[in-house]
């Protein structure tokens, strides 16, 4: 059976269970209207400038027999190792590495031949890339991207470095965690990331098409339009990760063992009700994780993730009834921190909030952008009046062009990529001119 939380015929642990998410959702609920402020919209005295202009991309070339060829830096991180290394991945597989100053970049990783990807599938291909918390000791890094075998499958690995060259990892040392069947090409979801605990966390998209058909964002049975959280450090007898036993399904099993039916859910989710995540990730001084699901008709939202937590898809969208699925508002969801309509922008990319040291005006700021439009912005959440105070536009001079991803370097400085033919996809930001630092 499907466990469907909002529908008139859940099971009694399914009603519980909803219990507890609503009162998940309750705490999250914020000032009432009365107590909010007007949110600062005024244009920040910031703007983004490419940050490595002249870096050459090693392999890749603007023209191929004639074609133009376009540069898909489809995610940034760095390796947590004190090397200062950046690792940009080309969403057709390559993984590229480099310093600041290096004037090509060197190919830590290529994954061309595994990885499925084409333009006319724009959300496959290489869409995860996450370095073990403890990589400059295990030299362990996990990828997630859709498979040749099965193109509408993602797959999570875990790979190794080459044991006698630090800037290359080892292909051959691919070890297949988890394979997660989609139904249909889009929304894949893909971003992974370590958290503050150690667990890997996982984006999956509901599977595709439009208005999540089968459902899958609001099924417990599976793993689709889901954020997952996993254990890679240690494996039981049948696969090769287990599950935390403070995941909310986990607990929920465990406080209704004596009390059938047991509904078969997936104890690997951590949060639900999600539609296409892209992308999410962990403030790295307050631990919490951030959340951009990118919309179907009318809104984009950013959510602060929350374990158990039940975000809507495709009973709503945004905090309103979807109405094709839905026309009353049900209990128990979590609502959007922030939404825009697409007047506005129509497929969001989320960023990260900045813990830099150039910007201190940046601070807390959650950097995002919108990939059809491309706007920025930066968003400041006050968390003790549980409230968005500003968001304010970042001008710079791609503004029109797709962004595609944003990274932070160790430092926590923050980068996006965009989607260029001339090869310039990483770009930074700096004061204007004539403004003082605060």
């Amino acid at each position: 059976m499907n466990i469907v939380l909002s529908h008139s015929t859940q099971t009694p642990l399914a009603r519980r269970f909803l219990a507890a998410v609503l009162i998940t959702a309750l705490g999250a609920t914020g000032a009432s209207a009365e107590d909010k402020a007007p949110v600062d919209t005024t244009p920040l005295a910031i703007e983004a400038v490419a940050a490595f202009p002249d870096l050459q991309w090693s392999g890749w070339q603007p023209d191929r027999d004639g074609v133009p060829q376009s540069l898909r830096p489809v995610l940034l991180t760095h390796a947590g190792d004190g090397s200062g290394r950046l690792f940009v991945a080309e969403q057709q597989g390559i993984v590229h590495a480099f310093r600041h100053g290096d004037a090509e970049t060197k190919v830590f990783l290529d994954l061309r031949e595994k990885v499925h990807y084409r333009d006319s599938e724009s959300e496959s291909g290489f869409l995860g890339l996450a370095f073990h918390p403890r990589f400059g000791e295990n030299g362990e890094l996990f990828v997630h991207y859709t498979t040749t075998e099965a193109p509408q499958t993602m797959v999570l690995s875990r790979i190794r470095v080459s044991k006698d060259n630090p800037d290359r990892a080892d292909s051959e040392s691919e070890e297949e965690i988890l394979r997660v069947e989609h139904p249909y090409w889009n929304h894949k979801g893909g971003t992974i990331c370590f958290g503050p605990d150690g667990m890997l966390y996982i984006s999956q998209g509901d599977g595709g098409k439009g208005n999540d058909p089968h459902g899958n964002s609001q099924n417990l049975q599976t793993l689709l339009g889901k954020i997952l959280r996993i254990d890679v450090d240690h494996r039981d007898d049948t696969k090769a990760y287990t599950i935390p036993a403070d995941n909310p399904l986990v607990e929920l099993m465990a406080a209704n063992d004596s009390k059938p039916p047991r509904p078969p859910v997936r104890q690997e989710i951590w949060a639900y009700g999600l539609r296409n995540v892209w992308q999410m990730s962990f403030d790295r001084r307050t631990g919490q994780l951030w959340i951009a699901d990118v919309g179907q008709d009318l809104w984009e939202e950013i959510n602060l993730g929350k374990k158990g937590g039940n975000y809507g898809w495709n009973l709503r969208e945004g905090d309103q009834p979807y109405s094709p699925t839905n026309t009353s508002t049900a209990p128990g969801f979590i609502d959007p921190l922030w939404q825009y309509s697409h007047d506005i922008g129509k497929s969001i990319t989320g960023g990260c909030v900045y813990r830099g040291q150039q910007l201190p005006e940046l601070d807390g700021h959650y950097l995002y952008a919108d990939y059809v439009s491309g706007r920025l912005w930066g968003l400041k959440y006050d968390d003790s009046r549980r409230q968005v105070v500003a968001n304010r536009p970042i001008p710079h001079e791609a503004e029109g062009l797709p962004v595609m991803a944003f990274g932070e370097d160790e430092a926590g400085e923050v980068y996006f990529t965009i989607l260029t033919p001339t090869g310039k996809g990483i770009y930074s930001f700096r004061r204007q001119a004539g403004q003082a630092s605060r």
